[in-house]
């Protein structure tokens, strides 16, 4: 009984820290640099990641090289994943811009459609996905990523992975422009 209230209580407490600290697109602006997705994803971007779980473990690695495609209407991402273990997967997704400053869009395993928003030099993009898990089977997840213009080309992404409302890790991802 006294193990079973010890695991209650760290994970509500998990869940409570979990949830402080996440970006809001109200933060103050550390930057005058203004993110345009349809210009920044415009041809050839490499990014190197990793995914963390809840705990801090690194459990992933991976490089990905996205090609992009802006037509005026729908930009087109080929993501070509490498992991550490050598594994691949390939993922494209079709965003639309649907005003000013908000996007929608699309990809494989996506459930229903992706919606995000640029504000200045951030860009915040949230959807569900069913992940392909490395045994073969897959992993339905909800992604509240963000990304950050930086300096000289480059992009930072800090996407928060959940299941069920409860944190499962964070995907931590650095972007340059080829």
């Amino acid at each position: 009984m006294r193990a079973f209230a010890l695991l209650a209580l760290g994970l509500v407490l998990g869940l409570g820290l979990s949830a402080c600290g996440k970006p809001s697109l109200e933060d103050p602006k550390l930057s005058d640099k203004v993110l345009n997705l349809e210009e920044y994803f415009d041809g050839r971007t490499v990014a190197y990641g990793q995914f963390n779980d809840r705990f801090g473990t690194v459990r992933r690695r991976f490089e990905v090289v996205i090609d992009g495609t802006w037509d005026g209407e729908v930009l087109t991402l080929v993501e070509d994943f490498t992991y550490a273990d050598g594994s691949k997967e390939e993922r494209i997704w079709s965003l639309v811009k649907t005003g000013p400053y908000s996007w929608q869009g699309m990809a494989a395993g996506v459930q229903g459609v992706a919606t995000g928003e640029e504000r200045g030099d951030t860009f915040n993009w949230r959807y569900q996905i069913d992940l392909p898990l490395p045994e073969g089977d897959t992993l339905r997840v909800d992604f509240d990523d963000w990304m950050w213009l930086l300096e000289d080309g480059r992009l930072l992404n800090r996407a928060y992975m959940s299941r069920f409302g409860v944190t499962l890790g964070e995907v931590i991802i650095f972007f340059e422009k080829r």
